[in-house]
């Protein structure tokens, strides 16, 4: 439910703010005074085309911000899974600039104008000579049949039902397809398989492989300097190291007995010839493991380059050609399997189609039979607003097909006609505003409690009706307006708001709320104002919509009469 709004430097308004309430809320003032700036300036901030035109003359830029109640857990989801969700607000934004770019917010993110839009047809539907008027969708009329034959839980477990056939179908379309090919397919993989199988790669052995190619294709300088090394740590009896450390580590020694102060470098000297003879050992034994063996390094040069061939000819790195192993064995039997499996999928086709369409038959039932129903209502309410010789249907047109459809088995339009002798056309081919008006206002009363749209806007609902029928399409506003549905999906319910621009003293006079439109000018400029009326200022204003310029105590007389009548009905 829209709470409040606030409108800069749009059309000829400066600045403009208002709160609204739920219930019926009208708009009545002079002729060009803008009564309908509010519902542009609410088609502006859900996502409609903007103009620069649209800016008020001498400013930079236009500035719309709504803010919503939000009482729909579906678009509270919707705005969670968009990230665009705030603690439960809705608060949304549009700027237009000089040159005629604008920009959308929700909740402070950016977001394109699709998005806008989208969010829009959620929150109000907005009827007359403007946009938003998702009734006409073909779509939004297949759900207001289904919401007013209470198919929800039945149309739940088709969607279900519809879904796992979609899946199952396309597995068995693509096994199929590929069973098509699987003759060549089994000889490439079996090939594949074989020669990687006789291969018998084992995981990591690449990077063992290259090491010991390493170190045999350098075994020659690996032999030479270790010998080399150990000749120079203990076998030269003269200048080797280990000899050399014994002799200082004597002398030491000797002098030390003039000096005990020298006894821990002794010790140092110590430790250091019993490192070098454990280097020495070591070494020793490692000149034991090295031996020249050409073709053992043959051997590894083959089984190397092997995988590197393997690896580039599976078009995979080398670190994955192990696991490339697994993946074409687990294909290979899969498809010698495909057989069993094409049955096992055959089978669950065949099942999921014959609930879907068990299922599908059901619902077809309760749309024909609530489609009469739901006729039946609306044409009452229609030709009690004026239009006596209406003629309104709701075709449900089989789908002439052998597959499963999304929502079902048959196409759902509605289909008018206002003139005798005319063909039935689509509602959204009615070309006449207050016609559609009038038809949208019908079906609104009658689908009212299952409407997922919390603000409904009537713009100019009556024009060309007067007396009786425009009181009955107050009335029938009021009553949209009056009444709270439960939500359907928790224990609270939705409050109705219904906005109006009206002309008849006889609909402003059923309304909760009265806003009036006025325009104020001077030599430099003309401002547009919208004030919440008393209820004196009521009857001033409903005795202007009667009496034109001159009001007269009669007129003001009939005009607290016309709200007497409301409010004691009320």
């Amino acid at each position: 439910m829209l709470s409040h709004i606030t409108i800069k430097n749009l059309a000829v308004v400066d600045s403009l703010e208002l709160e609204l309430n739920a219930g019926l809320t009208v708009l009545t003032g002079e002729t060009g005074a803008g009564k309908s700036i509010l519902i542009d300036a609410l088609g502006l901030v859900l996502g409609d085309r903007a103009e620069a035109s649209a800016i008020r003359h001498g400013a930079d830029r236009a500035d719309i911000v709504a803010e919503f109640d939000l009482q729909d857990p579906v678009v509270e989801q919707w705005l969670k899974d968009n990230d665009l969700d705030s603690d439960g607000e809705c608060l949304i934004r549009r700027t237009i600039n000089a040159k005629g770019r604008s920009r959308g917010f929700i909740n402070g993110h950016p977001i394109p104008l699709q998005i806008l839009r989208e969010l829009g047809e959620q929150l109000v539907n907005i009827h007359g000579q403007n946009t938003h008027q998702a009734l006409l969708k073909t779509d939004e009329q297949r759900l207001l049949l289904d919401n007013f034959a209470g198919t929800t839980p039945l149309r739940k477990e088709l969607n279900i039902c519809y879904r796992e056939w979609k899946k199952t179908a396309s597995e068995y379309a693509q096994l199929k397809q590929d069973t098509a090919e699987r003759e060549a397919k089994l000889a490439l993989l079996r090939f594949q398989v074989k020669e990687l199988q006789e291969f018998d790669l084992q995981e990591n052995e690449l990077a063992g492989l290259e090491d010991e190619h390493r170190k045999l294709s350098n075994a020659n300088r690996l032999i030479e300097t270790s010998q080399t090394i150990h000749f120079q740590l203990a076998q030269d009896e003269q200048n080797g190291i280990n000899h050399l450390l014994n002799h200082c580590l004597v002398e030491l020694q000797a002098i030390a007995e003039l000096d005990p102060s020298l006894l821990p470098i002794s010790e140092l000297i110590n430790n250091a010839i019993i490192q070098v003879d454990e280097a020495d050992s070591e070494l020793r034994h490692y000149l034991e493991t090295l031996e020249l063996d050409p073709k053992q390094l043959k051997w590894l040069d083959e089984r190397i380059s092997g995988i590197y061939d393997l690896a580039r000819k599976h078009r995979v790195e080398t670190h994955e050609l192990f696991a490339h192993i697994a993946t074409l064995t687990q294909e290979l039997e899969q498809l010698e399997n495909a057989d069993v499996h094409l049955d096992t999928l055959q089978a669950a086709v065949a099942k999921t189609k014959k609930q879907y369409f068990k299922l599908a038959k059901k619902l077809s039932t309760q749309r024909n039979k609530a489609a009469l129903l739901l006729a039946e209502q609306v044409i009452k309410h229609i030709h009690e607003l004026g239009m006596e010789r209406c003629i309104f249907e709701i075709r449900t047109l089989a789908i002439e097909s052998v597959e499963p459809q999304l929502h079902g088995m048959e196409s759902i339009e509605f289909y008018v006609t206002t003139n005798p002798g005319q063909p039935l056309r689509p509602l959204s081919k009615v070309v006449s505003g207050g016609e559609l008006s009038r038809i949208s206002l019908a079906i609104q009363v009658v689908t009212a409690e299952f409407s997922q749209t919390p603000t409904l806007i009537f713009d100019e609902v009556d024009v060309g009706i007067g007396g009786g029928i425009a009181e009955m399409v107050g009335q029938k506003l009021r009553l949209l307006g009056s009444n709270s549905y439960p939500d359907n999906t928790e224990s609270r319910s939705k409050k109705a708001q219904i906005l109006c621009v009206t002309h008849q003293a006889q609909v402003a006079s059923q309304a909760h709320q009265h806003l009036n439109v006025y325009k104020q000018s001077d030599e430099q400029k003309t401002e547009t104002h919208i004030n919440l009326l008393n209820e004196e200022q009521r009857i001033e204003e409903l005795s202007r919509m009667m009496g034109g310029m001159t009001i007269t105590e009669q007129t003001r007389s009939h005009a607290r009469e016309m709200r007497k009548q409301v409010l004691d009905l009320s």
